[in-house]
């Protein structure tokens, strides 16, 4: 990995963190799940990761530490792997699929951070049910964020491969 490579995540990672902070007073409506996946189909999944974990860790040092820190990090990795695996497809590099994914990566993320809950709240599938509007205000901004980053992004990460 070399040193614009580097400099790259960090900006996007430092992005997430301004955008994730910037939005807190919208319920789960911020543009890190869109970078995530925008950076991972584009520039692989290590970068991906590493967006994830180091937004992740930088926002919840002033939104709030918790068990929950953790299994954002997993689950916004998660997202990051999924969309380094389908950037590959030629297929799956337009505006719809990236929007199309967005929106579904919003209730994988919104599952895997309420298991977590499951190992102190006890019931998994009210606590599930009772955070399906959080999620779905999720899908709503990344639809959002995607179709505003998506061709800002590409075009940045397509000169970056030149």
């Amino acid at each position: 990995m070399n040193t614009y490579k580097l400099t790259l995540i960090s900006l996007l990672a430092a992005i997430c963190v301004i955008g994730r902070i910037g939005f807190q007073f919208l319920p789960n409506v911020q543009p890190v799940t869109a970078i995530i996946i925008i950076a991972s189909a584009m520039l692989g999944v290590l970068p991906g990761i590493l967006i994830a974990i180091i937004s992740t860790y930088l926002t919840n040092l002033f939104l709030g530490m918790g068990i929950w820190t953790i299994w954002q990090m997993i689950a916004w990795a998660v997202i990051a792997l999924l969309s380094g695996l389908l950037g590959k497809y030629e297929k799956f590099n337009n505006i719809i699929s990236f929007i199309i994914f967005s929106i579904a990566a919003a209730y994988i993320y919104g599952l895997i951070v309420n298991i977590s809950s499951f190992t102190y709240a006890g019931n998994f599938f009210a606590y599930y049910l009772a955070g399906v509007p959080f999620d779905t205000m999720h899908a709503i901004g990344n639809g959002a964020f995607m179709l505003i980053l998506y061709p800002i992004l590409v075009r940045l990460f397509r000169h970056h491969k030149r």
